[in-house]
């Protein structure tokens, strides 16, 4: 019963928290903790997942991750980021509390230049500021397993451990893939296409870049099945959202922003 009460304690004062988007969410956990456990789950992914030792696409991802996080302003402004390539053939990345981002080497063939990879960039790191993986771990806390997927972070291998990487964002390498909820993609996409765009990428390329996942992805299945927006949705709403970008963009020009990542 104490639990109980200062659980829902909490969830009251979490009630207050809003995303950047204006959404209120469930956030029970300070961001001191949630850097915590991104940066027990980066250790951890780096143990086991292998690193990619090309200098020159390390260089490159980096390139382009340091443009982004140079444009986060606020508790983030401070932050310094830890950017490494993974050698994994699944076209994916990634970005956990604390300052953490990881790039698959697989990524790149699909993201064929620096603005296509800053848009994945700028939609991961969005996530972060979302406070989107605090909402999944805060939400697993008061309704599932609670305080032992919290103490799972720093165990020894076990299902609990994988199911909070997931729920970070991280889960993948680990067998256990929980994708973000479909609400929670789309905040991630338009704010991640106007943090591009503010660090001097061009946001049209963002259109193009899930035109390309689409033709590297092969099937999909209905978009009332999955957790994530339709590639013809994604790109619907990234549309919607250009005009705003194109201001930010045109904008990050003036002030001489032209990143040249190659």
């Amino acid at each position: 019963m104490r639990l109980l009460t200062i659980i829902l304690i909490l969830a009251h004062v979490a009630a207050c928290v809003t995303t950047p988007m204006g959404r209120k969410q469930l956030n029970l956990f300070p961001e001191s903790e949630m850097a915590k456990m991104g940066l027990s789950a980066y250790e951890e992914l780096k143990k086991n997942s292998p690193l990619s030792g090309d200098e020159d696409v390390i260089s490159y991802v980096r390139c382009v991750s340091n443009a982004i996080t140079n444009e986060l302003e606020g508790s983030y402004a401070n932050t310094i980021w830890e950017v490494n390539v993974f050698k994994d053939d699944t076209a994916n990345a990634f970005a956990l509390p604390g300052g953490k981002i990881g790039v698959h080497t697989g990524l790149l063939k699909v993201a064929v230049n620096q603005d296509q990879l800053a848009t994945v960039l700028g939609h991961e790191v969005a996530h972060v500021l979302a406070r989107h993986g605090n909402e999944r771990v805060s939400t697993q806390f008061a309704t599932k397993t609670g305080l032992d997927v919290v103490a799972a972070i720093s165990g020894e291998p076990s299902p609990e451990k994988s199911t909070l990487l997931g729920l970070l964002g991280a889960g993948a390498q680990f067998g256990i893939l929980l994708p973000y909820s479909r609400l929670q993609e789309s905040e991630a996409d338009l704010i991640g296409i106007d943090l591009m765009a503010k660090a001097g990428f061009d946001p049209r390329e963002s259109v193009e870049l899930w035109r390309n996942m689409g033709k590297g992805g092969g099937g999909q299945p209905p978009e009332f099945m999955s957790t994530h927006p339709s590639h013809s949705t994604r790109i619907s709403d990234l549309q919607e959202r250009m005009e705003k970008a194109m201001t930010h963009y045109d904008q990050a020009r003036i002030q001489k922003k032209t990143p040249n990542c190659s």
